[in-house]
């Protein structure tokens, strides 16, 4: 009876450090095979059949359909460069270069995965549509309230996730490399 009880306690306890160990690597954005560029964490091998198992499950649980390898890559900021949480009711700037691209976009989300609600109804800025400095690179205003220039309206949430998708890019795609790229610098300016 003791060895009995004992194998079903032991199996009971490994199959909760398994499914819980799972669960958090799927629910947290863990997954092997990562890029990281400043802020930025892109993993170039989601749209391809080298993917890892924790990555599959993560996009079975989200339903988020990853772009294809020879398509771009998608790049995930939650902080800034310093580790800040991104705060909708704080103003961050995201300023600077990106890697080579035919073409690319930078979007707002909540950390469900929808389109953060303002009264613009502006969710993120285009490579065709933004303004640029004379030097060619660009400045977002990540903010609450208006701000002169490229602003993105957070809609004061409190937490958000920036998504820069490159398109037609060299960066862990055609490649196969993980050579950093010019990813823009994220940085907090100022807090209501």
């Amino acid at each position: 009876m003791r060895l009995l009880f004992g194998s079903f306690f032991t199996l009971i306890l490994a199959a909760a450090i398994g499914l819980g160990a799972t669960w958090v690597t799927t629910t947290r954005g863990v997954a092997f095979g990562s890029l990281r560029v400043g802020a930025w964490t892109a993993w170039p091998k989601n749209g391809s059949v080298d993917i890892d198992p924790y990555a599959r499950a993560t996009i079975a649980r989200t339903g988020e359909l990853p772009i294809g390898t020879g398509d771009g890559v998608a790049f995930y900021a939650r902080t800034d460069d310093a580790g800040n949480n991104f705060d909708g009711r704080c103003t961050f700037t995201v300023s600077g270069m990106t890697p080579a691209a035919r073409y690319w976009t930078l979007t707002l989300y909540n950390l469900d995965g929808g389109l953060v609600p303002n009264a613009i109804d502006r969710h993120g800025f285009t490579s065709e549509e933004i303004v640029r400095q004379i030097n060619g690179q660009f400045v977002i205003n990540v903010a609450p309230r208006a701000r002169p220039g490229n602003w993105l309206p957070t809609g004061g949430i409190e937490r958000y996730v920036l998504v820069s998708r490159l398109y037609d890019t060299p960066i862990g795609v055609a490649t196969r490399t993980t050579k950093e790229g010019p990813m823009p610098a994220v940085t907090r300016t100022g807090c209501s």
